[in-house]
């Protein structure tokens, strides 16, 4: 879908036709809470047997477990937790329920399972300071789990398989250091292993779990080979690939003997990134990919034919497909738009009937909610940038002129923003702000070569194309160029400082939320299960000896004598990301100067606040903050 272009030209017409531009009346004020208040019910699933679904929603306003009976009017209520959100759960069974929480943010995670009527409620990795991960949730094995825990050594991650019924842990396999995933067959065989040794990216394998593992590839980590499940017969795997190309495709690769098989679809301009299969049928089913919106290659008639009668009646929002039946005849459905965050469904394939079971945020009216339009434009060095810009309601590209505009880069910085609802960019366009979202280079999904370009480019040209956005709006009318703010978290907090130390006249005042200040102290500080990816870092971000010229220009605490534009902080206390000493840093640097600089520190959180009063906490003190400085 060539969309953007169309947008480009809509844009350069309104700018041509000139003039007196009549603008739209200011849109209906909704309240704060109205957009970051916890769902009243979301993350449906459905039991294996398909006697049950079960939910997410408040109690005491954190999200807890809910099991409701299909046909009945009445819920059970799983969990209690009152001081944290879940974090993620799943049916492991008909009538279990494992699910993941940690302690105030600092992403520990412990696993627990309990029944469906409430009770045996059991935490099966209690171990302090030690991370859980699912490696495999063994579907065809109803009282067993493969786990990952760095307990052991905290650096990396040693496979278990857990016994759900009596709690028997068995390691199967000990990390020598290297490895960074572990793959099982469809009959919940330790197979593959996928390791990290410096900068080479490495598969093992062993035909059976007798055997020793061999390395059968070895590549730079700049290519991909990523596993995504054995194919049905155990013998090779369905792969996402960008061996010998510069699009991530979908193959069958040989893991035997470590080459590529066939192509089973590649797309011209995007990674592939996500393969689906069907367990029942034996069939591979989807690959997904993402262009301005997610889209899907069909390789199943069947699941085509699904997709397509669902959007007989949903066609007018994007839809997924959130859980299913062991059967594969009742669906979890859920749907979603840029201006709404939709509702969930059951499907059943049996009867051919579609039933609403809620909607995610029945307070937020979709036609009160602004377009988020896919756009592009041209970096200093001829690269296509793609992004979004959200207009406040009742604008266009044709009568959008001298707004205040938010200028908010995604963190990662290795992933990309995406069409859909983003309740802080509906605010801010409810506030009366454009809000301008850009996929930099280095930004996932636009292939190698794109990716490539951002190494060792923190505050080089990465910001430049941030920059050169910010510009393109303002050669546009669109945005008012003495009010223009920059917003971003993690990756985007660093690109909001950098900006401010960078181009001090381009923006009116700047919010960095939970970023990095001072790349040294960052590498310092990092996770110990990140210190594998040092050697990677250090090509993609930088080396603190090799590259310390580079990293004493980019590091915005260090240059924080240039920052002018008033500044708002808000970090984690329990970050393990990004530690707290990075926000401290520039406060302190600010403070000693007479800047304007606002910081916000929540003590029950780390990378994020994911405790909705903190959450208004937050956007109250930036809608203030805005109102104050881009007036």
């Amino acid at each position: 879908m060539r969309i953007n272009l169309l947008m480009v030209a809509l844009l350069g017409m309104g700018i041509l036709l000139g003039g007196c531009k009549e603008k739209p009346m200011q849109a209906k004020q909704i309240p704060l809470e109205d957009f970051f208040k916890n769902p009243d019910q979301s993350r449906y699933r459905i039991s294996p047997d398909g006697k049950y679904y079960s939910y997410m929603a408040p109690y005491e306003n954190r999200m807890n477990i809910f099991v409701q009976e299909i046909g009945s009017d009445t819920a059970i209520r799983l969990t209690s937790e009152t001081d944290r959100d879940i974090s993620g759960y799943f049916w492991k069974n008909p009538t279990r329920i494992l699910f993941m929480k940690d302690t105030g943010g600092d992403e520990n995670f412990r696993l627990y399972g309990v029944d469906v009527d409430g009770s045996d409620l059991v935490c099966f990795t209690d171990f302090p300071k030690v991370r859980t991960e699912i490696i495999d949730d063994l579907e065809n094995f109803p009282t067993e789990v493969i786990i990952g825990m760095n307990k052991r050594n905290e650096q990396v991650f040693d496979p278990y398989r857990l016994n759900i019924e009596t709690g028997e842990m068995e390691m199967l396999a000990e990390n020598p250091g290297t490895i960074q995933a572990w793959m099982f067959d469809h009959e919940g065989k330790l197979r593959a292993a996928m390791a990290l040794d410096g900068v080479n990216s490495q598969i093992l394998y062993r035909e059976k779990e007798s055997d020793p593992f061999r390395v059968v590839l070895t590549t730079s980590f700049k290519e991909t080979m990523n596993p995504q499940f054995f194919t049905f017969d155990n013998q090779n795997v369905y792969a996402v690939s960008n061996l010998g190309r510069d699009k991530a495709a979908a193959v069958i690769f040989d893991l035997a003997n470590g080459k590529e098989i066939e192509v089973l679809y590649e797309n011209p301009d995007y990674d592939v990134d996500a393969l689906s299969f069907s367990q029942k049928r034996k069939v591979l089913t989807t690959a997904n990919y993402e262009s301005w919106k997610g889209e899907r290659h069909f390789f199943d008639d069947e699941t085509k034919q699904l997709f397509e009668r669902l959007n007989t009646e949903l066609g007018a929002y994007e839809i997924a497909i959130t859980g299913m039946t062991k059967a594969e005849d009742k669906f979890i459905i859920r749907t979603y738009s840029d201006r709404s965050l939709g509702a969930y469904y059951i499907y059943d394939k049996n009867t051919d009937q579609l039933t609403k079971i809620v909607d995610v945020s029945p307070w937020i009216d979709e036609n009160e909610m602004a377009s988020q339009v896919p756009v592009d434009y041209q970096s200093r060095d001829g690269l296509t940038i793609h992004g979004y810009l959200t207009l406040p309601l009742g604008y266009t590209l044709e009568n959008a002129e001298d707004l205040p505009v938010v200028v908010n880069p995604h963190g990662g910085p290795w992933g990309r923003d995406s069409w859909g609802f983003n309740p802080e960019i509906q605010f801010l366009a409810n506030r009366g702000y454009a809000v301008f979202q850009m996929n930099f280079r280095g930004s996932t999904g636009y292939g190698k070569k794109f990716w490539e370009k951002s190494f060792k480019q923190w505050g080089l040209t990465m910001q430049d194309d941030i920059t050169d956005g910010t510009q393109w709006l303002i050669e546009k009318g669109i945005a008012d160029q003495d009010r223009i703010a920059i917003y971003g978290g993690s990756y985007g907090g660093y690109a909001t400082l950098e900006g401010l130390v960078k181009t001090p006249d381009l923006y009116a005042a700047g919010i960095d939320y939970v970023g990095v200040s001072n790349l040294f102290t960052f590498m310092k500080t990092i996770p110990p299960y990140w210190k594998p990816f040092l050697e990677m870092m250090y090509e993609m971000v930088g080396n603190p000896v090799t590259d310390s010229l580079q990293f004493v220009e980019t590091s915005p605490a260090l240059n924080a004598e240039k920052i002018v534009a008033p500044l708002f902080i808000a970090q984690g206390a329990n970050d393990p990301r990004v530690n707290k000493d990075e926000s401290d840093q520039v406060v302190q640097a600010l403070k000693t100067r007479g800047i304007v600089v606002e910081y916000m520190v929540k003590d029950n959180e780390g990378h994020g606040f994911h405790n909705e009063e903190n959450r208004f906490d937050f956007y109250r003190a930036m809608e203030k903050f805005l109102g104050e400085h881009m007036k």
